[in-house]
Parts: C-alpha cells; sequence; structure tokens
C-alpha cells in the first residue's frame, strides 16, 4: 500500500519536508510519525495511516508536497489506525495540460472573484495537482471562480485566471493590485549589474508575513502614542519574589507584570480590545482578553495568543509565556493557538532599543510596544533627581475606531498599573 499525505488542518493543502524520521527497511507502527512538515506557520508531524515494513519512500527534506502525494510504500498487514482504511492509490490522470488562452482587454472578468476575497477563507474545491500549480504560481484559489461542477477549480480556470493577470498588468503598465484596489509597481530589477548579490528565495512564512504587513499598514489608518513607565516597583516586586517562582518553576521577567497590568487598562478602555466588523459597520466590544505576543523566531515573526489573560495568575502567565515562545522558535505551534487574539504586544526589550511604531495586528484596533527598560534621571514626587530604571513605551492605534484624546488617556492609566502594580498580586 502507499502511504499519502492526509490533510492536517483547515487551509494546510502542502508544505515542506524538513526531516524524513524513518527508512527503507523499517517495521513501523499505526500512528508513528514519519516525517516532519513545514507549512506556513507551524512545523507539524505526519503519523503514518497503518503499521508494515517501509519498502520505498518517495519524499526527501526540502521537497514541496500537497494532499495526495505518495510519502512511502508498505507491505503487511496495513493495520490502519484507529480501523481506517487506507487511502487508495490515485490514477494518474492522462488529460494534456491546458493551453493559456488569449484574453482580449476588453475581456469579462466573471471568472475572477474580487480583490477582496479573503485568501485565507473557503478555498474552492481542486484536484492536488490543481491545488499545486495553483501554490506554485502564487494564486490563492479563493479568487478564482471554478467552471466545474459545484464551482470546482480546473486547470483552465487557473489559466484563464493567470490571462486576465497578464492582461491586468499590461493596461497597467506592469502595476500589480493591493489592498482595497490600490496599485503599486512590482520590483523586477538586476542588482548584480551594479556589484556582487546573492540570492534567497523567500519562504512560505515570510510570504505570508509580507502579505500581512502591507495589508495591515495600507488598509489600517495608524497613529503612535509615546509614554515612560517607572519600573522601579516592579523590579523590586522581581527581587523580591524570584527566587519564589524559580522553586516553583516559572522564570519572573518583566513581561508577566505588564501583561497584567495591561488587561486592567484594557478592562478600563474596552475600545482597545475591540475590532471593527468593516462590511457590517459595526464595532465589535470583546469581553475576553486574549493576548497576542509576538515572538522574534529564525523563520520570523510569528504571534501566538495567550488565552484569558484576566483570569490567570502572575505564575500561570509567566509559566506559559516561556512554553509558547519555546513552542514559537521551534516552529511547533498549532494554526489554532495563533487565532482569536484581541490585542497584541510587541516585545524588544530583551534585544534593546527605545520607543517604534508596530503595526497593528488586523482585524485587532490597537497593539502595545515595549522597549528596552534602561536607568534614565527622573524627578521624583519630592522634587529629587534620580536615577530610575524607564520603560519606553508605544501605542498604536487605529484612528477609524480610536481618538488621540482616549489613546492618551490610555496610556496614562497604563503607565499608571505599571507604577503602582499592587504587590499582592505578585504573591503566590
Amino acid at each position: 500500500m502507499d502511504v499519502r499525505f492526509p490533510k492536517v488542518g483547515e487551509g494546510a493543502d502542502s508544505g515542506k519536508v524538513v526531516s524524513v524520521l524513518v527508512k527503507v527497511g523499517d517495521t513501523i507502527t499505526a500512528g508513528q510519525t514519519l516525517l516532519e512538515l513545514e507549512s506556513e506557520k507551524a512545523i507539524a508531524p505526519i503519523p503514518s495511516p497503518a503499521g508494515g515494513k517501509i519498502t520505498a519512500i518517495s519524499v526527501k527534506e526540502g521537497d514541496t508536497i500537497s494532499v495526495g502525494a505518495v510519502l512511502l510504500s508498505l507491505e503487511g498487514d496495513g493495520g490502519a489506525a484507529g480501523g481506517a482504511p487506507a487511502a487508495p492509490a490515485a490514477k494518474k490522470s492522462s488529460a494534456p495540460k491546458a493551453a493559456r488562452p488569449v484574453v482580449a482587454e476588453d475581456d469579462d472578468e466573471d471568472d475572477v472573484l474580487p480583490a477582496a476575497a479573503e485568501d485565507d477563507g473557503p478555498v474552492p474545491a481542486a484536484s492536488p495537482y490543481v491545488r499545486k500549480v495553483a501554490r506554485e504560481l502564487g494564486i490563492p484559489l479563493s479568487r478564482v471562480r471554478g467552471s466545474g461542477s459545484g464551482g470546482r477549480v480546473v486547470i483552465e480556470d487557473l489559466a484563464r485566471y493567470v490571462g486576465k493577470l497578464e492582461a491586468k498588468v499590461a493596461r497597467a503598465g506592469k502595476y500589480a493590485e493591493g489592498p482595497q484596489g490600490l496599485s503599486f509597481p512590482l520590483v523586477n530589477q538586476d542588482f548584480a549589474v551594479f556589484g556582487p548579490v546573492t540570492s534567497e528565495p523567500l519562504t512560505q512564512l515570510r510570504k505570508v508575513i509580507s502579505a500581512r504587513m502591507v495589508e495591515n499598514k495600507v488598509t489600517l489608518p495608524d497613529v503612535t502614542q509615546f509614554a515612560d513607565a517607572d519600573m522601579s516597583g516592579i523590579e523590586a516586586l522581581r527581587a523580591q519574589f524570584k527566587t519564589a517562582y524559580e522553586k516553583a518553576g516559572a522564570k519572573l521577567t518583566p513581561t508577566p507584570f505588564l501583561i497584567k497590568a495591561l488587561v486592567t487598562t484594557l478592562q478600563k478602555h474596552p475600545k482597545f480590545n475591540a475590532s471593527l466588523q468593516e462590511v457590517a459597520e459595526t464595532l465589535i466590544i470583546k469581553h475576553y482578553y486574549h493576548i497576542g505576543i509576538a515572538v522574534d523566531t529564525d523563520a520570523g515573526l510569528l504571534v501566538p495568543v495567550l488565552r484569558d489573560a484576566d483570569k490567570k495568575s502572575l505564575l500561570e502567565i509567566a509559566k506559559e509565556l516561556s512554553e509558547i515562545a519555546a513552542l514559537a522558535r521551534d516552529r511547533k505551534l498549532s494554526p489554532d493557538s495563533m487565532k482569536g487574539g484581541s490585542f497584541t504586544v510587541s516585545n524588544q526589550g530583551a534585544i534593546g532599543g527605545s520607543h517604534f511604531t508596530p503595526i497593528i495586528n488586523k482585524p485587532e484596533v490597537a497593539i502595545l510596544g515595549l522597549g528596552k527598560t534602561s536607568l534614565k534621571p527622573a524627578v521624583t514626587a519630592e522634587g529629587k533627581i534620580e536615577a530610575r530604571p524607564i520603560l519606553p513605551l508605544t501605542i498604536s492605534y487605529d484612528h477609524r475606531v480610536i481618538d488621540g484624546g482616549s489613546a492618551a488617556r490610555f496610556a496614562v492609566d497604563l503607565v499608571q498599573a505599571i507604577e503602582t502594580f499592587p504587590a499582592a498580586a505578585a504573591k503566590l
């Protein structure tokens, strides 16, 4: 029997093989991990649906595969996990490749869905081959109107879609369509004529990050509010409880304190913990506090979500932050763990730097940026000048939802929550 790559989750129709964990001649059991596959934002183990002896392996590290691709061949009883039968081998299609149609400049757009269609939304039915071609061409299937039975996308639909795009580019002078119908020039230059260069292909994660950042920056009228907070009180609490937290299995960094202070402030300013339903023109106020934590990894920026931060103790937050950061750096996050955030925190304190202007994580309406705490001169309540640990804060917000005065009040309350953090909240 052939073991094929199964559909492992919503939108996970393809991926890159990062490691093959078995070899020809191995005897494996149902459920045993065969390989690890890198999709857009995670590395997932792929288990075998059946047991037996491996007679052939059809993939290698670095291969890009799609749902239905043969991973390996087995001989033996083929007992499938949970009694599920193994997928039968698919017949190779003998249909010739579709020729790209010639598109007249005034051809209609009936087969092309609006650009506002969500690229990560419902994907129409299509064969693995069509999905592979679409992926290699960078075409979101959600943008293509299928002509097959039940709206199924066939190869002719892709060819027609590409023809339409080529016609558009030709008419627009090599401009590409961006968010909300905006257009911008495509960079296609030979930089080697100016000196030595190297090139490296963008990873799937970097492509996703790039698309999201452009969309967020272009579609959101963002403004940034700056502030500074005296961390003297929090640093004293850290020194007081550091040993107790270590005995409880947690590293007590400033971040858990700042998240608790942030949640307290969000409860006072509910519009910052909201999303704008643009189609319905409705503001959705969220009564849950799922805080996205931007994590810097070798592969790119990932944002796992710390759920129900308002219901968790400082110790629970400290432990969970360490866990999700480790999962993010190892690319072991599940897709669901990066969904449903209500507010995001981007913390550069461990790296360095001061104020910066973070980009809002749409569909959220605000984001908090944290710089590096450093000793700076500050005037005390008694009028004395002392060296104090000062934390730079920045709050970027969607000006469609939040006005400048509201942002200033939010910043003032956040600084107060940080500087007056209650000792009782840190006790175990």
